[in-house]
């Protein structure tokens, strides 16, 4: 038997029952889209609030504005002071935090079924009445710069990482990193994140998503009890930034105190949203063919960069290729790697492109392919047998504009690709010219000297 139709009989067999559980979808009078999926093989219940803001709505001079911002939405309300969210959820069994991304801000709990009233009623509370205390953000705003300090100005990989985006990015605001830049945190007025707030923080901004042993009826009540009350804001979409055309290829090359070199190439590719658009020039195939190829070269001690250029050729130590289809705007494909002991990092450069070069010559053969989409659509099950990850489909879906219902379709276009596709998205997208290469450059610490 075929590994693609194995992998059918796996979907079929492993999450028949919470794959194919119907979501109820709701809009409140003010705006309000309220997501919910029932899923009852624990007592439990996810609720996730996700607010069509990020780091790619900012403007220059206030990076790092919806970060800071989620970090204050837990110093307290007119009703709850700082820190009595997080006691409320401890108290009564519960996990929450939230993160930000490009695209968004999501806020989560996880509790026991019946407490999913208490998690609303906070979550309700703050999404329209925060204090946003000063002498709070004064500590609140150290906290992200110190963040920052660790994660990425102390973190050679990361600060590359976001180096290679900043220089890929000419005019997109994919540019700008979501934890913002240094000098923009230094200049951050607590009077921004109000401002911020006040525009994207509203009901008819937002999707709450619920998944787990509920009845969606019920959850719809609960939600205009709570959210049902709260008074819509006139939210205008950022202004549209599109990349402009590269017409070259762009080095950079970033010294830091660091043990090994490293490189990372970016080529500029779409995302799903891309595909759908009316008159595009992407093709609704081209964003799960790169899907694909990233399992192709990187999916595993098998793929073409373990079998032979980490153990064949013996050119790197370890190289690995990224791509993210569901974002607001289009992104990166990346391909990063670790020359070898005695290697250079342009030897790994060569040896990287003419993998590409193999794949637009030579077609995978169907063994290889179906190997990958076996790889590619089991991830995609397993990472759904998480109540939680299924809400995160279904925000992210939701929230960057492609609507939860795109979320379904993964597994039947992933396995509709065919090697001609992944050649052509190759040959399309991913040569010299239009790259970005950054280069890890190690220095010596002062320490060393």
């Amino acid at each position: 038997m075929k590994l693609n139709k194995i992998v059918q009989l796996i979907l079929l067999a492993s999450v028949v029952s919470q794959a194919t559980a119907q979501v109820n979808e709701y809009v409140l009078e003010n705006g309000l889209k309220l997501l919910v999926k029932e899923d009852h093989r624990a007592p439990v219940v996810v609720t996730q609030v996700w607010y069509k803001v990020g780091a790619s709505y900012e403007t220059d001079g206030i990076t790092g504005v919806s970060h800071v911002l989620e970090h204050m939405m837990f110093k307290g309300t007119e009703k709850h002071g700082e820190g009595e969210f997080s006691r409320i959820i401890s108290e009564n069994g519960g996990r929450e935090n939230a993160f930000t991304g490009d695209d968004y801000t999501a806020y989560f709990q996880t509790l026991e079924k019946s407490r999913l009233a208490i998690s609303f009623e906070l979550e309700a509370d703050r999404m329209r009445n925060i204090t946003l205390p000063p002498e709070a953000f004064n500590k609140e705003v150290e906290v992200v710069k110190e963040e920052r300090r660790l994660r990425t100005e102390d973190n050679p990989n990361a600060y590359l990482r976001e180096v290679a985006q900043a220089t890929a990015f000419q005019t997109s605001p994919y540019r700008q990193p979501i934890i913002g830049w240094m000098a923009d945190l230094d200049a951050m007025k607590v009077e921004d994140l109000r401002e911020w707030y006040q525009k994207y923080y509203a009901p008819n901004n937002a999707t709450v998503v619920v998944v787990g042993d509920v009845e969606p009826d019920a959850v719809h009540q609960l939600a205009i009890k709570y959210f049902g009350k709260l008074k819509a804001e006139n939210v205008t979409s950022p202004p549209h930034r599109p990349e402009v055309l590269q017409q070259g290829k762009k080095t950079v090359i970033v010294k830091r105190p660091a043990e090994i070199s490293r490189l990372m190439l970016a080529f500029k590719v779409p995302g799903l949203k891309s595909s759908l658009a009316e008159g595009s020039p992407t093709q609704r195939w081209e964003p799960y063919a790169l899907e694909v190829l990233s399992g192709i070269l990187s999916g595993g001690s098998s793929a073409r960069f373990a079998s032979q250029l980490v153990r064949g050729q013996q050119v790197a130590s370890g190289v690995g290729a990224s791509y993210q289809m569901s974002g607001r705007l289009d992104g990166l494909f990346t391909l990063t790697g670790t020359p070898a002991q005695d290697r250079t990092i342009q030897e790994l450069e060569q040896a990287i492109y003419a993998q590409l070069e193999t794949i637009k010559t030579t077609l995978a053969d169907d063994r290889e392919l179906d190997r990958v989409k076996a790889q590619v659509v089991s991830s995609n099950v397993y990472e759904k047998d998480s109540v939680f990850y299924q809400a995160m489909v279904l925000g992210i879906y939701e929230t960057v504009g492609l609507g939860w219902k795109l979320a379904d379709e993964y597994v039947e276009k992933i396995n509709e690709i065919t090697a001609e596709q992944v050649r052509a998205v190759v040959a399309k997208y991913l040569h010299e010219d239009v790259s970005t290469l950054a280069i890890l450059e190690p220095v010596a610490t002062k320490e060393q000297n």
